[in-house]
C-alpha cells in the first residue's frame, strides 16, 4: 500500500460522513497517474501554491489601492487568512482539511488589479462580463501553465467558482465561502482603523457586545458559531448571523463606499480602460500566451484575461511605459 492509499484510508476512518474524502471523489478533467505519497486534493493545493497567479496576489489590492505600509492586507495575505480560518473550521467539524485548503488558496486567483473597483471596471467594458470567481476558475482551467491549466479536481474547481454567492457541492466549499466573509470583514476593519477612516468605537455597540470588541474576539465568536451550527447547512447560529450581517452592512456604509478609501478609483478606472482600449487596437502586442487566446476565442477575452491577471504595480508600470513620456538619456 502506498502512502497515498494509507492517507485515503485514514480519511475514511476519521472524517465526518458529511466530508468529501479523496476516495470516490477527486475526479480530474484529464486523467493522470496518481501520486504515490500525496492525495489528489493535496496535489491540487500544491499546484495552486506554486502557480504564477498565486504569486501575483502579493501585489494586488485588498481594499486600499497600493497602500504604503507593511501591515495593510494584500490579496495574498487575505487568501492566507481565509485559508487559516477555513482550515480551523474544517478541522473542528472533521471535514477534509486538504480540500478546504486547496479551495481557499485558489479562490481569488482571478481577482483583478485594484480590487473590486477593477472588477467592476472590467465587467462594464468587456463584452463577456467579468466576475472574479468565474475568472478564478478560468485561471486554473485554461490560463495557467501557458494555457494548459492546472487540471484540478472537480471539487476544488466547484469550490472556487462558488466561493462568493453560490452553494458549493461540498461542505468544504461552503466552509470557504463563510470563511472568506469572516476574514475580509474583520481584517478590513483593522486596515480601516490603521488608515484612520474608522475608529474602534465606531462599530455599533450592539454588534461588539455579541461578537466581541477586537478582531480576535470577533473571529473566534464567528468561527465557534459556524462549528456549533453543524454540517447540515454550513452557516452561523441565527443571532450571530444577524450581528455578522449588521457588521457587513456597517462596513459597506463606512469603509467600502467611503470617499477617502475610494479616492483613487477614478484613476484606476482610467488606467484600466486605457490599457484595455490599447490592446484591443494592438492585439499583436499581447504576450504570446494571450495572443493564443485571442486566436482561439476572441481579442476581448484575451485582453480581459491579460489585464485581470496584472498586479497593481505591473498595470501602473505598463501604463507609464505606453503613455507617459520618458526623459531623454
Amino acid at each position: 500500500m502506498t502512502i497515498r492509499e494509507e492517507l485515503e484510508q485514514r480519511e475514511l476512518q476519521f472524517l465526518s460522513p458529511d466530508a468529501c474524502p479523496n476516495s470516490g471523489h477527486a475526479k480530474r478533467q484529464h486523467l493522470e497517474a496518481p501520486c504515490s505519497y500525496r492525495t489528489d486534493f493535496q496535489r491540487d493545493r500544491d499546484r495552486i501554491l506554486h502557480c504564477n497567479s498565486f504569486r501575483r496576489l502579493k501585489r494586488k489590492t485588498q481594499v486600499f489601492l497600493s497602500p504604503v505600509g507593511d501591515h495593510y492586507r494584500t490579496r495574498l495575505t487575505h487568501t492566507l487568512e481565509v485559508s487559516q480560518i477555513a482550515r480551523t473550521i474544517s478541522r473542528a467539524m472533521r471535514l477534509n482539511e486538504d480540500l478546504t485548503e486547496a479551495i481557499a488558496l485558489g479562490h481569488d486567483l482571478g481577482h483583478s488589479p485594484f480590487g473590486h473597483s477593477g472588477e467592476s471596471i472590467l465587467n462594464s467594458i468587456c463584452p463577456h462580463g467579468y466576475r472574479h470567481y468565474e475568472q478564478s476558475l478560468r485561471v486554473v482551467d485554461c490560463i495557467e501553465k501557458g494555457g494548459a491549466g492546472l487540471n484540478l479536481t472537480y471539487e476544488v474547481r466547484n469550490g472556487i467558482l462558488c466561493h462568493t454567492n453560490k452553494i458549493a457541492d461540498t461542505k468544504e466549499g461552503n466552509v470557504v465561502r463563510v470563511a472568506d466573509r469572516i476574514a475580509y470583514i474583520n481584517h478590513d476593519i483593522e486596515d480601516a482603523i490603521r488608515a484612520g477612516i474608522l475608529h474602534t468605537d465606531d462599530i455599533p455597540s450592539d454588534v461588539t457586545d455579541i461578537l466581541g470588541n477586537t478582531k480576535t474576539h470577533r473571529i473566534t465568536t464567528l468561527v465557534a458559531s459556524v462549528v456549533a451550527h453543524g454540517t447540515d447547512e454550513i452557516g452561523m447560529e441565527p443571532e450571530i448571523q444577524k450581528k455578522h450581517d449588521q457588521l457587513h452592512t456597517f462596513m459597506f456604509e463606512r469603509v467600502y463606499y467611503n470617499p477617502i478609501a475610494k479616492q483613487e478609483e477614478n484613476k484606476a478606472k482610467l488606467l484600466i480602460e486605457t490599457l484595455y482600449d490599447y490592446f484591443i487596437a494592438h492585439p499583436n502586442e499581447l504576450p504570446e500566451e494571450y495572443l493564443a487566446i485571442a486566436k482561439k476565442e476572441d481579442v476581448h477575452r484575451a485582453v480581459c484575461d491579460y489585464i485581470s491577471g496584472m498586479s497593481d504595480s505591473y498595470a501602473v508600470n505598463l501604463y507609464q511605459d505606453l503613455f507617459i513620456p520618458r526623459g531623454w538619456h
